[in-house]
């Protein structure tokens, strides 16, 4: 066949602020006295004081005036963003960390709950608390067995997430000692094997997770460091499996810890440690992409034998690699696929859920690796995962369509049975092409991603071009080629003439070609 050109696999987006993934900070506090009460007006209120006398409380040497001026700023800063200006002009700042680990714990708790309210939605607070050794005194802090006290700190933790330009600092200072102190032991890991969380705690794991999730969409060096550290990887996996088998896939922090799992994923090949590669890469490929090894110069590289060795070698890799995997190597762990086809066949209302599920699928089915076929096999012959994929894709908006319809390339690519694959995929996605200018259309992306998903299945199979022509394909494929009216679409309208162009080499459904009114020259123009 004249087969049009492979386009390379785009793994899902790394900063998920493109695909609504980066988490917002979360709302700032009204201060709360230990039972709940809002401590707005207790004793007079704060009829009396004004941010110059409340800062100046936070240098007393009577812990109530300390607690009174720290719970004036929370009560003065909770949306008021010219307070929180006036606090950083003030110096409140530096005060209010060195009251972080005051011997008082009523203190630390206003004291962690004004500075909450400060940073929130406000880079230049959030720099001076960093810059102030904030980061420090909060993890400090975090040591406290106090529930309240914690969850400050770790809401303080993911405000400050929310600023690109301090989060490789935040891993840098953080990763270890959060891990230790708050994702081991919560998410079920370090103890009996099973998540037991009170309300609390469950708020403090929540804040934790989204501070990792807003730290993931970073740099590739926090990436690094994110997996490498002992403990993150193992504690989100225990968290979502031990959720899943409790009936709990729809969880905040679910969500947050299958989002993490995606951008850990981003890369994944190209950012692992070259041991780790050469281990599931096997002697396969050299740097050229050629076969090597043993069986060049004895048989070609095609040959019915060659086939059944590498299917042998991929067959002894993968049980090796499955056996006890630890840290970041879950990350590419065959049992990984299993825990992401659980979640989108279980996670029914969880939309972010589902569709971090699909772009981590997505992530480690990319590219030439040879380790991304054996896992796009593992995923189609023995999870079966193209029947919940394609239920998510009926359904989904546009955010979805571009990790599933990314997956599906990327299966597409690898499948052995691509006839089986075709009956399965070639009517649903045609479905979701337009056919004319109303139609409803999905981004230029997700059109380039179906039509790329047809093209791997017809340059080897008939059945799927047989499949394009009976469900109304050609009409929406030609209306799509003939569209150039913007660079995305110009990048849509490439790929159907590719397409198009391979289905001509069909001569048995030329016929059908004509019946429908398209002549040679349409299939083969440009």
């Amino acid at each position: 066949l004249g087969l049009g050109e492979h386009s390379s696999r785009a793994p899902s987006v790394r900063s998920l602020a493109e695909s609504g993934h980066h988490l917002p900070e979360p709302r700032a506090m009204e201060m709360y006295n230990g039972h709940g009460t809002l401590l707005g007006h207790h004793a007079g209120g704060f009829d009396d004081i004004d941010l110059p006398s409340a800062v100046k409380y936070l240098i007393a040497s009577d812990p109530n005036l300390q607690v009174l001026g720290a719970a004036y700023l929370q009560h003065k800063c909770y949306s008021d963003s010219s307070a929180k200006k006036q606090a950083r002009s003030l110096q409140a700042m530096p005060k209010l960390v060195k009251l972080f680990n005051s011997p008082n714990q009523e203190v630390q708790r206003h004291a962690t709950g004004a500075m909450r309210n400060l940073i929130y939605d406000n880079a230049e607070n959030k720099l001076a608390l960093v810059e102030e050794n904030g980061i420090y005194e909060l993890m400090r802090t975090l040591r406290e067995p106090d529930d309240e006290l914690r969850k400050n700190v770790t809401g303080i933790l993911w405000n400050l997430s929310s600023s690109d330009n301090l989060k490789d600092r935040l891993a840098r200072d953080t990763l270890e000692q959060l891990t230790d102190l708050v994702l081991v032991p919560l998410s079920g890991l370090g103890g009996s094997g099973v998540i037991q969380q009170n309300p609390s705690e469950a708020e403090i794991f929540y804040n934790s997770t989204g501070f990792l999730r807003n730290l993931s969409s970073a740099s590739q060096q926090t990436r690094q460091k994110m997996r490498e550290c002992h403990g993150l990887v193992d504690s989100m996996i225990h968290y979502v499996n031990s959720s899943l088998e409790v009936g709990k896939s729809e969880d905040k922090s679910v969500e947050n810890a299958v989002c993490v799992l995606r951008n850990l994923s981003y890369r994944l090949y190209d950012e692992m440690p070259p041991s780790s590669l050469q281990r599931l890469e096997g002697h396969r490929r050299n740097a050229g992409g050629t076969m090597t090894g043993e069986l060049v110069g004895c048989f070609s590289p095609q040959s019915k034998k060659a086939r059944e060795h590498y299917l042998n070698a991929d067959i002894v890799t993968f049980t090796e690699v499955s056996k006890d995997p630890k840290g970041m190597e879950w990350l590419w762990n065959p049992q990984i696929v299993g825990i992401y086809n659980r979640l989108l066949q279980r996670c029914e209302l969880n939309k972010h859920t589902t569709e971090a599920a699909s772009g981590a699928l997505q992530n480690i089915t990319a590219g030439d690796r040879r380790w991304a076929g054996v896992l796009s096999r593992l995923a189609l012959e023995q999870e079966r995962i193209l029947n919940p994929v394609l239920d998510r894709v009926r359904t989904a908006d546009h955010h979805q369509l571009r990790s599933l319809t990314g997956l599906i390339r990327n299966l597409s690519r690898h499948a052995r049975n691509k006839d089986e694959m075709s009956t399965k995929v070639v009517s649903h996605l045609i479905e979701k092409l337009p056919g004319s200018v109303g139609d409803k259309a999905p981004p230029a992306d997700v059109i380039v991603n179906i039509i790329a998903v047809l093209n791997n299945l017809v340059v080897e199979s008939p059945m799927a071009a047989r499949d394009i022509v009976y469900f109304d394909g050609l009409r929406k494929l030609f209306f799509i080629k003939k569209r150039r009216d913007s660079s995305d679409n110009e990048k849509s309208s490439r790929a159907a003439a590719s397409l198009l162009g391979n289905m001509w080499q069909y001569t048995k459904l030329h016929r059908d070609f004509k019946m429908k009114g398209y002549r040679k020259e349409d299939f083969l123009s440009l």
